[in-house]
């Protein structure tokens, strides 16, 4: 099991464990912090957070800008990873394809799901599925991030 999954188990099952991990998660990429991410869900091809809506991450209409919605799906998309990689392999992104759907004028939970085949098969590029919706269902924000994933290098 990674680290980010039994560090996600762990802490869950303790009062407020949520918070303290979306912290943690947040301190390993400092980037993630300016978005203030809680994450909701994480296991094995699946992973889900939640943006609040707050001034620091609007945009000049009032509404969460485009990139704190990208960082939050990368946000998911990485601990969707860390959860789902094969011990033996190892990732990087390597780009990101969105499309903004509507207004994005409220929190925002972001999604990154994928298939447990895109994980073993022999074709590097693995494209994980993401999206953000507002409270009320709306989805403001798709898209696919793209993955290299490799054989981790002999010790």
């Amino acid at each position: 099991m990674s680290q980010v999954l039994s560090m996600w188990q762990k802490l869950t099952s303790v009062p407020m464990g949520n918070k303290v991990f979306s912290a943690a998660f947040a301190q390993k990429a400092p980037y993630f912090a300016t978005i203030r991410p809680t994450f909701l869900e994480i296991r094995p091809n699946y992973a889900s957070l939640r943006i609040p809506k707050r001034r620091a991450v609007h945009n000049h209409i009032g509404t969460v800008h485009a990139i704190a919605l990208c960082n939050g799906l990368e946000a998911a998309m990485g601990a969707l990873a860390e959860a789902s990689i094969p011990a033996d392999k190892r990732w990087i992104p390597k780009g990101m394809e969105v499309t903004y759907t509507a207004k994005a004028d409220t929190s925002i939970t972001c999604v990154a799901e994928t298939d447990p085949e895109q994980w073993t098969g022999d074709d590097p590029d693995v494209g994980v599925r993401v999206h953000g919706v507002r409270d009320d269902g709306t989805v403001v924000i798709e898209g696919v991030i793209r993955l290299w994933v490799t054989p981790k290098p002999a010790r």
